[in-house]
């Protein structure tokens, strides 16, 4: 499958290739482009020469586009997720959840195309000012490969609604997906250049996205260490950033809590997508009158949950996406194992047999009796591993769930309405669930603190982003 840049088809400028390969068997599904700087800049060139006829255009017009555009996601839905969960490795009921997701943002921001935008200042003698939003420009968003098709409609719906054109850049273990719905958006009568992809590694690139100077606005997904480049390199040419950037979201059920709501909840909130997702649940922290009855039921919960081929029935959890994320869980287990920092309950090893050999499967793994000072608690575990640690009251679970670099998502569960406002005043995110874990809709803004990044997903917060004020002061 080839890059788009132009409204076409595409190989690299420099005629090599990356094989995309399935998770699960590690038989390769297809393979794009690995595309260089004179790529990224071929993109860039065709996104600035179409962005001046596609910002003219209504806001609404742009909105219809992107319904008819969610209206083709929809049709084609089921190839789609199956191409997903090839490349990806998910079930495939969780490949037609994200498909399904990506037309419901799509479609949500065509609902507020016709809503306006702008505010009157009256000055009295002074004057009257008018404050428009306009586009920014050519902006550039980079995705990851554990909900590519989610969050490529988390960056393209705003982005071009506020009528801006875009260059993407997929991850180059998922790209396949993100093309075939590029060419939707085209299909619904996306003019040529206004959206662009370009296939390949970060370092050639990612990197080359992010040092183009016609470049206004990067969005990133992805890890700190990139994301700390990336605002360094943006600097230079003072360009707007939403960076997301991970999380290590605590989970804290209180002794009223519903319990065998609160299981499922950890259950899927854990081993959804394997846990590579960044607002999973990767700490939980339990009071200590219910603790044993919980892990009692989630214990049991966690052994019966069937990992295979995504593309089979009845799979539950499917591999991990690489081989890189399958030795960074075996080593974070391994690693807690030698210094003791807990009890494994259940997991703790890859999965084995004829049928696994090919591909990077991981047992789901609980870690008990974890130590606060822990690897596992302090570190983002991007896998299907779930420390938990038994906490005596309300104020040690807060403590515990600040002590952490990142500040993306958090959630409790309980029935007192006192503790819900106790945890959303004092425990540092984003985002705070109560009773619900993981729940992202595309009304709602999303993002975190501290190291979790800076800006908004979704809402009117993420559609403000792809664009700026500018007034016109009437001095009568």
């Amino acid at each position: 499958m080839e890059m788009l840049i132009n409204g076409k088809a595409a190989p690299a400028a420099n005629a090599t290739w990356i094989d995309v390969k399935n998770p699960a068997t590690g038989e390769s599904v297809d393979r794009v482009p690995r595309g260089s700087r004179d790529d990224v800049d071929a993109a860039v060139e065709a996104a600035d020469a179409a962005f001046g006829a596609w910002s003219e255009k209504t806001m609404r017009d742009r909105g219809l586009l992107l319904a008819r555009a969610a209206e083709m996601v929809r049709r084609d839905h089921k190839q789609l997720a199956e191409l997903l969960t090839r490349e990806q490795g998910k079930p495939l009921h969780e490949s037609i959840d994200e498909v399904r997701g990506c037309a419901n943002i799509l479609e949500y921001y065509a609902s507020i195309a016709g809503q306006p935008a702008g505010e009157t200042v009256n000055l009295g003698k002074a004057g009257d000012c008018l404050v428009t939003r306009v586009p920014l420009g050519v902006c550039g968003a980079i995705i990851p490969w554990n909900m590519p098709v989610l969050i490529m409609g988390w960056k393209v719906g705003p982005a071009l609604l506020a009528g801006n054109s875009l260059v993407l850049k997929p991850a180059s273990t998922t790209p396949l997906t993100n093309l075939k719905i590029a060419g939707l958006l085209q299909e619904a009568g996306l003019p040529a250049g206004v959206l662009n992809v370009v296939t390949g590694t970060g370092e050639m690139v990612g990197e080359a996205l992010v040092r183009h100077a016609k470049i206004k606005k990067i969005s990133f997904t992805g890890n700190c260490a990139t994301g700390h480049r990336i605002r360094a390199l943006a600097g230079d040419h003072l360009k707007a950033l939403t960076l997301e950037l991970g999380g290590s979201d605590p989970m804290i059920v209180m002794a009223d809590a519903d319990i065998p709501r609160a299981v499922e909840g950890a259950l899927r909130g854990r081993f959804y997508n394997a846990g590579q997702i960044c607002t999973a649940v990767k700490r939980l922290y339990l009071h200590e009158k219910i603790a044993g009855e919980f892990m009692h039921l989630l214990t049991t919960r966690v052994e019966s949950i069937k990992i295979g081929n995504g593309l089979l029935a009845g799979t539950e959890m499917g591999p991990l996406n690489n081989a890189a994320k399958m030795d960074r869980i075996s080593n974070v287990v391994q690693e807690a194992t030698n210094r003791a920092e807990g009890k494994i309950l259940t997991g703790g090893s890859p999965v084995t047999g004829k049928e696994y050999e090919n591909g990077f499967f991981y047992r789901p793994t609980l870690i008990a009796d974890v130590p606060p000072d822990a690897a596992v608690l302090r570190d983002e575990i991007f896998g299907p591993v779930l420390p938990v640690m038994t906490v005596p009251d309300l104020g040690t679970a807060i403590r515990e769930a600040n002590r952490s670099q990142y500040g993306l998502g958090a959630s409790v569960w309980t029935r007192d309405l006192p503790t819900v406002k106790e945890v959303f005043q004092n425990v540092h995110a984003g985002i705070i669930w109560v009773n619900r874990h993981l729940t992202v809709p595309p009304e709602v803004p999303f993002g975190g603190t501290n190291e979790s990044g800076i800006g908004r997903e979704n809402g009117f917060h993420a559609l403000d982003s792809y664009t700026q004020t500018k007034t016109l002061f009437l001095g009568w």
